[in-house]
């Protein structure tokens, strides 16, 4: 069972209320408290004081916004997990970076993918996007919900020797949900690189064999679980955004870049965050800081 806190992030957005009731949900499934958190970004420029007692200025405002929406977003809360422990945040400063510092010590933190109206969606989505590649613990972006659980979940493996944080999320998520997991390596030659000396074929079998031999542990230690592996040869993003119309959860692993090759991780993360049909986590490696995460 979890101890750490979930977080989930609000602006009051439907977008972000509707990660609040998933992030509810998640908790309750783990054991772990709520806590809810909301920024204002109260810039040097704008009034702190105002002669007028009558007026409000626009810190006034931009305050007043985030508590209404964290007020929203515990009653959202709590008409999904009733018996959730939930407690609020009053973030200030840089509303990117201040929720993602807000993740410090966090089991996930959980966003929505895009705020209300076409500006503040262009603004907030960019903020869901560096919360997922900068985040200190797993990340999850929430798009579209499905009414029924669809017990699956899949987990994209990229790199074999950097993704063990990626496969412990995904089965602890897999185990507490009751769900299949499906591992699933994609690549699109040349940029995905294990070992071909006969092209595709010989590709896709030493792919196998590597993926085979990876998850042995792993189904040794998660032995409810039930375990499927596939490798596909196609863009890692659009395999993944497209599997996850039929998945509670896609887990992507996250990693300090080396290159900056068109299939690169966080070529797939944005893929995945433009694209995907469900949540999306990115569980960032141990020992990567978070300012050196994948962007």
């Amino acid at each position: 069972m979890m101890t750490k806190p979930v977080v989930a992030a609000t602006d009051g957005s439907e977008e972000s209320l509707r990660a609040v009731e998933w992030a509810a949900r998640e908790a309750t499934l783990h054991g772990a408290p709520l806590r809810i958190v909301s920024a204002a970004e109260v810039l040097s420029g704008m009034m702190e004081h105002k002669d007028d007692a009558q007026v409000d200025t626009v810190a006034d405002v931009l305050r007043h916004n985030r508590d209404h929406a964290l007020a929203t977003a515990v009653t959202r809360a709590a008409a999904v997990a009733p018996d959730l422990l939930i407690d609020t945040g009053q973030l200030s400063g840089p509303i990117a970076q201040a929720v993602t510092a807000s993740g410090s010590g966090a089991s996930m933190l959980v966003v929505g993918s895009r705020g209300a109206g076409a500006f503040a969606a262009m603004i907030l989505g960019s903020v869901s996007r560096y919360v997922a590649t900068h985040a200190s613990c797993p990340a999850v972006v929430v798009r579209d919900q499905t009414p029924a659980p669809h017990r699956k979940v899949f987990v994209g493996v990229r790199d074999v020797d950097s993704c063990d944080d990626a496969l412990a999320f995904a089965f602890e998520e897999a185990a507490v949900r009751e769900a299949e997991l499906t591992a699933i390596y994609a690549w699109h030659a040349p940029h995905f690189s294990l070992p071909s000396h006969g092209g595709n074929q010989d590709t896709a079998e030493s792919a196998a064999r590597q993926l085979t031999a990876l998850l042995s542990s792993w189904r040794d230690k998660y032995p409810a679980v039930q375990v499927s592996q596939h490798v596909v040869h196609g863009h890692p993003g659009r395999v993944l955004s497209g599997v996850s119309a039929q998945a509670d959860l896609v887990v992507l692993g996250r990693r300090a870049p080396h290159g900056s090759g068109e299939h690169g991780a966080g070529t797939v993360t944005h893929a995945l965050l433009s694209h995907a049909h469900g949540p999306i986590v990115t569980v960032p490696s141990s020992g990567v800081p978070a300012a050196d995460a994948t962007s």
